[in-house]
């Protein structure tokens, strides 16, 4: 193998196999070195968002302590998931190496292709209803938003 980095990330997913995880391993790199490493922690921690790109962009963030990761990139033992393709962008890796592409992981039982369907599906023929409602109240958090001097912009 020859990036060390895709090499600690299968490492790490391997591992996580071992302890009983799932096989997921990811690491943020900035500047040449590991930043964070994360693993599939979903059935240990009962957490369904804690995905090991997910997990290794929240150590990132707190380590580097900022909420964006501009100037750092992620290697993945898989192609993100749409969860972990979001996180990916709110957290503005410069980019993403991965080793399993989806269709890997939809042949050993992580099938995530409902996902993306259901994302370009019309609201009224998704799986799970989204039902708006209350909009003019819920407006005012964006409006305080707007007026507030405190506001951290991203």
């Amino acid at each position: 193998m020859n990036n060390p980095f895709m090499a600690r990330a299968i490492e790490l997913a391997i591992r996580n196999v071992r302890e009983g995880g799932g096989p997921f391993g990811a690491v943020v790199v900035r500047e040449q070195r590991i930043i964070s490493e994360g693993v599939n922690r979903v059935t240990f921690t009962n957490d369904p968002t804690a995905h090991a790109e997910m997990m290794a962009i929240r150590e990132a963030c707190r380590k580097l302590d900022r909420f964006e990761l501009s100037g750092c990139e992620i290697y993945c033992s898989c192609e993100p998931c749409p969860m972990c393709f979001g996180g990916v962008y709110w957290a503005r890796l410069d980019r993403v190496y991965f080793g399993c592409a989806a269709i890997d992981a939809a042949n050993a039982g992580f099938d995530d292709s409902f996902i993306y369907s259901e994302i370009t599906a019309p609201l009224s023929q998704r799986q799970i209803p989204l039902i708006q409602m209350e909009r003019d109240a819920a407006l005012e958090a964006f409006r305080a938003w707007e007026n507030s001097p405190n506001k951290t912009p991203y």
